[in-house]
């Protein structure tokens, strides 16, 4: 193990057999043999030993698989248990899909995730929400670039460790984006409270073992998430949601975008391998994330060559805080690339506008911030107006934001800008921040001239909110409504739920709720005509009924004293 760089490993620990591949990302395997007839293959002994042999390449490689073969029969093993596989001795490739192959353990990570937001605000005394996130991505792309991270580092061999793998993951990239270096910038400037009394060896070994515990989370997450189930979920959003559980929104006025809402807008806009994907406000980069998972999936897999174009040339990043902006280059990273096309800048101004030019981008997803005073408008105006005639862009919105911007900036968009599409997004779609939101779908670059734009409503989603843990399609219900609101939003027929309408961009730039029919009851009648009754006897009839507890009988006499409201009620 020492000449296969693990150092500080005895001579005695010499494996049968071995594979460590480059990238440390994927999976290991070591072997151990025995003669058929010198010890049963299910021996205590030999699981032990062959552990012992897994327990130190994890200090290097997230997934390891260990494995016992007597010339017959064979046994595996992963993280202690046991992994159901043939006698038959089998090629290496069918080990990694035991592992890589698995489900997604979710509800682990999110425990996990628990555990180190509790840790790192608490122990370790970061308080500031995106330190905490910051932190732990970096140390989940320090898994990925050869970090040795091993219980018993003390504090200054942790955090340089994560440094150094930082900066090597981005070395290669400096000369095309200078400003990738803010990511390790960033992450040395995020201070932790360590500070112990050296003298007390209690304190050095309590320090030790939050370092250990937050080494081991981070290690097993990033085991866990390295699965070909993994279809694009945006690391952050699914990482961090514990983070964001008590700030929904951060004061640069970042909304996390809903990973089902990152899928949903892909395919609206009818991306595919060959665009080129801009997010001019791209937080933590989910839009990215995603697009880039779609596109190589769509290319033939992360071995293609059409997936290193992907990465390298067509997606395309702005986001203007620092902080978010080196999450969202950590983020990339913990995807495997693609971070080389961010850049830190404001998406309002000119620059930005001729870089935007400059990507030629095919296709736009963006879910930028919606206040003013962060210039949301402006930065769909710039977007729309540095594009390519004919792009197709699609930005998450508040339902009214157009209705309400100033009439000199919506009509300069209608001149020349085409909004094609709005499909408003259920209520509770961001949770606890009780924000109402919409797709709105443009043309850019060619005018409204008064043509009606289709919009719809989808009211539920079938999402459920799960404790402590956001928003989940726990009863799997809406790939199928994705599929059918695909289809129903290209048609222009919402035939299933009756919410479509084509709407005068004249009259309203959103979805409108149709007006309910006017229907007189007697009931209305006789309480308009009690009202006008009390009216004239001086009682304030919203005040009556407030302290009356329920709308007075309509038959009845109201009278008011100064200390009383008095109904009464012929036999």
């Amino acid at each position: 193990m020492n000449q296969l760089g693990f150092k500080g490993e005895g001579a005695s620990n010499k494996p049968d057999g071995w594979y460590l591949p480059i990238d440390k990302g994927t999976v290991a395997l070591v072997l151990e043999t025995k003669a058929t007839d010198s010890m049963s293959i299910d021996a205590p002994a030999l699981r032990v030993q062959v552990e012992k042999y897994c327990a130190t390449v994890r200090t290097q490689y997230d997934l390891v698989v260990g494995l016992v073969y007597d010339g017959e029969r064979t046994r595996a093993f992963v993280n202690g248990k046991p992994l159901d596989v043939p006698d038959e001795l089998q090629p290496k490739e069918y080990y990694f899909s035991k592992l890589t192959d698995r489900p997604i353990d979710k509800a682990r990570i999110y425990e996990l995730t628990q555990r180190i937001n509790n840790s790192l605000h608490g122990d370790f005394g970061i308080k500031n929400l995106y330190h905490r996130m910051i932190f732990t991505a970096c140390a989940l792309v320090a898994r990925r670039y050869d970090a040795v991270l091993v219980r018993g580092m003390d504090y200054s061999e942790f955090h340089n460790g994560i440094l150094n793998a930082l900066n090597k993951a981005i070395r290669a990239d400096l000369q095309q984006n200078a400003k990738l270096s803010l990511l390790s910038e960033v992450y040395s400037d995020i201070k932790m409270n360590v500070s112990t009394d050296v003298d007390d060896p209690r304190a050095v070994a309590r320090l030790t073992n939050l370092i250990g515990d937050f080494i081991d989370w981070v290690t097993e997450i990033s085991g866990l998430i390295n699965s070909n189930a993994w279809n694009g979920e945006d690391v952050m959003a699914i990482f961090f949601n514990e983070f964001n559980r008590y700030k929904k929104k951060s004061e640069s006025g970042q909304v996390f975008t809903p990973d089902h809402v990152t899928g949903f807008m892909y395919r609206l806009l009818g991306v595919d391998k060959n665009d080129r994907v801009l997010d001019a406000c791209a937080g933590s980069g989910s839009f990215l994330v995603k697009a880039m998972s779609n596109m190589i999936r769509e290319a033939g897999g992360v071995n293609t060559t059409k997936a290193k174009q992907i990465k390298a040339r067509q997606l395309y990043g702005i986001e203007f805080d620092r902080e978010i902006y080196a999450l969202a280059c950590a983020n990339m990273l913990i995807h495997k690339d693609g971070k080389t096309n961010l850049v830190h800048m404001d998406a309002r101004t000119e620059s930005a506008g001729s870089w935007i030019e400059q990507t030629r981008a095919t296709k736009v997803l963006m879910n930028p911030p919606y206040e003013n005073k962060f210039g949301c408008m402006e930065i769909v105006e710039n977007v729309l107006s540095s594009v390519e005639r004919g792009t197709l862009c699609g930005f998450i919105l508040p339902d009214k934001k157009l209705d309400k911007t100033s009439k000199g900036r919506t009509s300069r968009i209608q001149r020349n800008h085409r909004l094609l599409k709005v499909v408003k997004l259920p209520e509770n779609l961001f949770f606890g921040i009780g924000l109402s939101t919409s797709i709105f779908i443009f043309e850019a670059g060619k005018p409204q001239d008064g043509k009606k734009f289709f919009a719809v409503n989808i009211e539920d989603d079938g999402l459920i909110t799960v404790k402590n843990q956001g928003r989940h399609d726990v009863r799997g219900k809406w790939p199928a409504l994705e599929d059918y609101w695909v289809d129903a939003i290209e048609r222009h027929d919402d035939s299933r739920f009756g919410t479509g309408q084509w709407v005068d961009p004249a009259e309203s730039l959103s979805w409108q709720a149709p007006a309910k029919p006017f229907v007189l009851t007697k009931e209305d009648i006789a309480r308009t005509a009690m009202d006008y009754a009390m009216y004239l006897r001086g009682v304030d009839p919203k005040s009556a009924r407030e302290r009356l507890g329920a709308i007075a009988m309509y038959s009845a006499e109201v009278t008011e004293t100064t200390s009383a409201v008095q109904v009464e009620v012929p036999k």
